[in-house]
């Protein structure tokens, strides 16, 4: 059968979502009970996270892991949600153990730390919880095989323009590492990502505020001007 023609269905109402660049889809993928993920939109925003078409929700924000934001996030979305549960400012390990197993249980299909965390806690997360461990790296000059060793599921590569020399350098000491990878701001970013060897892009969606912004312009542009009244 030839898919390259699939039908696509748009309500009257929400024909305006965001979607996620056309160059993910040259990703492997990964498959996470059953479900292919390519394109991981990265935002707590739950009006964005209604109305885009990415594939799962990497949901990190810059404060203490809440279950609330957590069980929020999960409700408002429609696909899978990878959430964080600490790393920096959340690091002691009964608390982040203890955040990993109620986000397992709210449905969240993988939990996420950050580059602070240490290996022992990974280990720690590894043998708890029945999801995905999703570590954060930022530089290649981490300790890349103790972060897999100590049993991160994925590494979710955050390397602003150092990200697909970062994700090579995976790959090269194992082609079998599963690799998140931030495909940056363009479309050229986003290949040499996928080029590098990355399974998934994470990609950031504009705002509310910026997408509110471009409405309101273009609405200013349509009202009559004072000399056609």
């Amino acid at each position: 059968m030839n898919f390259d023609n699939i039908p696509e269905i748009y309500g009257t109402l929400r024909k305006g979502f965001l979607q996620v660049p056309e160059e993910i889809n040259k990703v492997s993928g990964i498959r996470i009970f059953g479900k292919l993920i390519k394109s991981v939109a990265f935002t707590t925003d739950v009006a964005i996270i209604r109305n885009i078409n990415s594939d799962a929700i990497i949901a990190v924000y810059p404060f203490t892991p809440q279950p609330v934001i957590t069980q929020s996030i999960i409700e408002a979305s429609e696909v899978p949600v990878f959430c964080g549960i600490g790393g920096s400012i959340t690091s002691e390990i009964d608390r982040v153990l203890r955040l990993a197993t109620y986000t397992e249980f709210q449905g969240a299909i993988g939990v996420v730390v950050n580059t602070a965390i240490s290996n022992k806690i990974v280990s720690e997360l590894s043998k708890r919880v029945d999801i995905p461990v999703v570590v954060t790296v930022v530089s290649g000059d981490e300790n890349l095989e103790a972060r897999v060793n100590s049993g991160a599921s994925i590494l979710n590569v955050s390397a602003a323009d150092k990200t697909p020399f970062v994700v090579d350098k995976i790959k090269k000491i194992s082609k079998d590492i599963i690799v998140m990878a931030t495909g940056g701001p363009s479309s050229q970013s986003i290949i040499d990502t996928v080029n590098a060897g990355a399974n998934a892009i994470t990609w950031t969606p504009p705002t509310g505020a910026q997408l509110l912004k471009t409405i309101m312009t273009e609405q200013r542009l349509k009202l009559p001007k004072k000399s056609d009244i």
